[in-house]
C-alpha cells in the first residue's frame, strides 16, 4: 500500500482548515436547514415582541429566520441601537405539535461578524514578550538607582547637619609654650595692699 496519497490528502485537509476562517468568540453559529414554515411566517409576532424590550426606532430590517430544531425558530432584525451597529435583535419562536399557536420564548441581542467586540482572553503567562520582561527589569533598575542617590544625598545632608551641630573647640597651649597671661587686676590689687600695709606703719610709729 502506497502511504503517499494518504499524506497528499491529509496535507491538503490540513491546508482548508488553515484557510477557513476563525469563528469569533460570542457570534453564533446556526444550525442548516429549513425552518418551521409556520413560525417562520410570524415575523411580526417577533418584531411585536422585541419592541417590548427596545425602541421601534431601534430596531431594523427582518434578516433571517434560523432553525433551532424541531418547531423552534429564531427570527434576526438589524439592531440600531446606538453603540450596537452590527449586531442583531433576535426572537426566539415556538410551538405545540399540530396547533399554530406561537409562543415566544426568548428576546435579547446577539453579535454578528461584522459586531466590535472585545478581543479573545489571553492568558498572562501567553501574553508575557520577552521584551515586556526586559522592560521590567530596566524598570527595576531605574528604581534602584534612584534610591541609592537619594540615599547619598541624605547621607550628605546628615553629615552637614551634624557638622553644624557640634561646638568649636579651641586648641589648648602646649605646656612647654608661652606663658599665661597676667591678669591686670592681679598687679593693681597688690599694690593697693602694699599701699595701704606702708601707711599702717608710718602710723604705728608716730604713736611711738
Amino acid at each position: 500500500m502506497n502511504p503517499e496519497p494518504e499524506q497528499a490528502a491529509s496535507k491538503a485537509e490540513s491546508k482548508v482548515e488553515s484557510k477557513a476562517p476563525k469563528r469569533r468568540a460570542g457570534v453564533p453559529v446556526w444550525r442548516t436547514g429549513k425552518p418551521d414554515a409556520v413560525l417562520a411566517a410570524a415575523v411580526e409576532t417577533a418584531r411585536t415582541a422585541i419592541e417590548g424590550i427596545a425602541k421601534a426606532s431601534e430596531i431594523g430590517d427582518h434578516l433571517a429566520a434560523r432553525t433551532e430544531g424541531d418547531r423552534v425558530v429564531t427570527h434576526l432584525f438589524e439592531s440600531r441601537l446606538p453603540g450596537y451597529i452590527g449586531w442583531q435583535w433576535y426572537a426566539v419562536l415556538t410551538r405545540n405539535s399540530r396547533s399554530k399557536v406561537v409562543t415566544v420564548n426568548e428576546l435579547g441581542l446577539l453579535p454578528s461578524e461584522n459586531s466590535i467586540l472585545a478581543p479573545e482572553w489571553v492568558p498572562w503567562a501567553e501574553r508575557v514578550r520577552p521584551e515586556d520582561a526586559q522592560e521590567q527589569e530596566q524598570d527595576a533598575q531605574e528604581a534602584g538607582d534612584q534610591d541609592q542617590d537619594s540615599q547619598e544625598v541624605q547621607d550628605v545632608e546628615a553629615q552637614d547637619q551634624e557638622a553644624q551641630d557640634s561646638p568649636v573647640e579651641e586648641p589648648e597651649e602646649d605646656a612647654a609654650g608661652a606663658a599665661p597671661e597676667e591678669d591686670p587686676d592681679a598687679g593693681t590689687d597688690s599694690g593697693a595692699d602694699t599701699a595701704a600695709g606702708s601707711e599702717t606703719g608710718s602710723v604705728g610709729q608716730e604713736h611711738g
